[in-house]
């Protein structure tokens, strides 16, 4: 006996809780693809996958949920974040680089709770609908505690790695001048506070090497090692940062972090796209993990990390967004793309990881980067069920002669069925499972233009109706 629709998958409620044998055309397995597999989900996690045979004789008391059409694959994580600046993200666009000084800080720095709250699950919502089934907030710097993000993610329903910022050195990058025995008590109690909290993973964070005291960042890495979480700073990202600590302290930051204690597998370094091969060596030494945010490189001007190099001298990393769009199969496309432009034409590499590293970085390598490898990030008994249901049978990838490629290349979210967080159904068709979406959107709007209007931002560039004016009036 079997429960769906003819030629496509089965009602939602069917999908939605208690004990499910999937039965999908394809699951990726960590070996790949592998056509005619099902898997078992209960109580949020996969307890069997393998062939749809063997598992339908195992479990003769359950009736397989066909899903025709259809490829079972892993959530994507996004390894970087900032979940309380969807707001401001048109601000970003076209803007020169370190734009956390003239428009993140001012922005969050204008949040109550309220707008805290439905900035971050605004982020959550468009994260979800993008494929993604974790993502790793680099910490907010709003005047609010991290309870309100916390909430946000969790009523969305995606897992969360929050991460809470521990500068303590007022260098423009907000939440400095406090004490380093005050950042250190809230660090210890932010991470006590969330150990074993369901969706919510306790992190630390520092906005740059620079924001925070030699001591607060050795301190911080230490306990974190200690808690098994990570420590999520910006590292290498911009020019003028690698300069600044270049006069300060005659090292690039890399280097600083490693001279004060703070360079360990702990270290979650978001972005790192100026990177010298020594800075590549103490990275792989130190069993460090990077964000690679080819996006971000993108629409910020920076240089794009040379993941393609880190992938060969075995560096850990994951693709993250930065906040930049939450749509995952597109960040595994600009991955895969920057890596060419910056460095595959210049070499004649013409496959520059090819598709099955891009979609390993998107999932597994992602979880293991922000510090969940053991929990999310595979088909496979025993992990955490945060997949994707993803439709097959369109155009884009019919004919089908290398899925991965085909995902990675030809994929986008439209053809995402259904997301699913630790075993519980969180989007059908991109509309979430459970809430009012288009309720919080239109309340995103009313507090987005509130925030705005109060916060001190400063753009370089005008917006594209004021450029085209100006262009006009030449």
């Amino acid at each position: 006996m079997t429960d769906t629709a003819p030629g496509g998958p089965p009602h939602p409620g069917r999908l939605a809780e208690g004990v499910r044998l999937l039965a999908p055309d394809l699951v990726m397995t960590p070996e790949g693809p592998m056509e005619r597999y099902a898997a078992v989900v209960a109580d949020g996690a996969f307890r069997a996958v393998g062939p749809a045979s063997l598992l339908e004789r195992e479990h003769p008391g359950l009736t397989p949920v066909r899903l025709p059409g259809h490829l079972l694959m892993p959530g994507f994580v996004d390894a970087h974040h900032h979940l309380t600046q969807s707001f401001g993200a048109a601000l970003a666009f076209g803007e020169p680089s370190e734009i956390f000084r003239r428009v993140w800080v001012p922005l969050e720095g204008a949040l109550d709770e309220e707008s805290a709250y439905v900035a971050a699950k605004l982020s959550a919502l468009e994260s979800l609908r993008g494929g993604f089934t974790t993502v790793a907030d680099a910490g907010t710097r709003a005047p609010v505690d991290t309870g309100v993000v916390a909430a946000a993610a969790a009523d969305a329903g995606i897992r969360c790695v929050l991460g809470l910022v521990c500068n303590d050195a007022d260098e423009g990058a907000g939440a400095g001048g406090r004490e380093p025995a005050a950042v250190l008590a809230a660090a210890e109690a932010h991470l006590a506070r969330y150990e074993g909290a369901g969706l919510i993973h306790p992190s630390l964070a520092v906005s740059v090497p620079e924001a925070a005291t030699a001591r607060t960042l050795r301190d911080t890495a230490r306990l974190a090692a200690e808690a098994g979480a990570v420590v999520q700073i910006h590292v290498n990202e911009h020019l003028a940062a690698v300069e600044r600590s270049l006069v300060r302290h005659g090292l690039r930051p890399l280097e600083y972090l490693r001279e004060v204690g703070a360079l360990g597998p702990q270290l979650l370094a978001a972005h790192a796209t100026l990177v010298t091969p020594s800075e590549l060596t103490l990275l792989a030494d130190a069993g460090a993990a990077v964000s690679y945010n080819p996006v971000a490189s993108a629409w910020k001007g920076n240089a794009v990390a040379p993941a393609t190099t880190m992938a060969e001298r075995g560096i850990r990393f994951g693709l993250g967004t930065d906040g930049t769009r939450g749509d995952a199969f597109r960040l595994a496309d600009a991955a895969e793309f920057a890596q060419r432009l910056a460095y595959g034409l210049a070499t004649g590499d013409s496959s520059c990881g090819a598709g099955w590293s891009w979609l390993e970085r998107g999932g597994p390598g992602g979880a293991d980067a922000v510090g969940l490898g053991a929990l999310t990030g595979r088909i496979a008994a025993g992990a955490a069920a945060d997949f994707l249901l993803v439709d097959v049978s369109g155009p884009e990838m019919r004919p089908s002669w290398d899925l991965p490629w085909e995902l990675v290349r030809r994929g986008n979210r439209d053809q995402i069925t259904a997301v699913f967080v630790a075993g519980r159904l969180r989007m059908w068709r991109g509309r979430p499972v459970g809430w009012d979406d288009r309720s919080l959107v239109r309340r995103a709007a009313e507090l987005a233009e509130e925030v705005v209007a109060r916060a001190p931002v400063t753009r370089a560039h005008p917006t594209s109706a004021q450029a085209r004016a100006r262009s006009a009036a030449r």
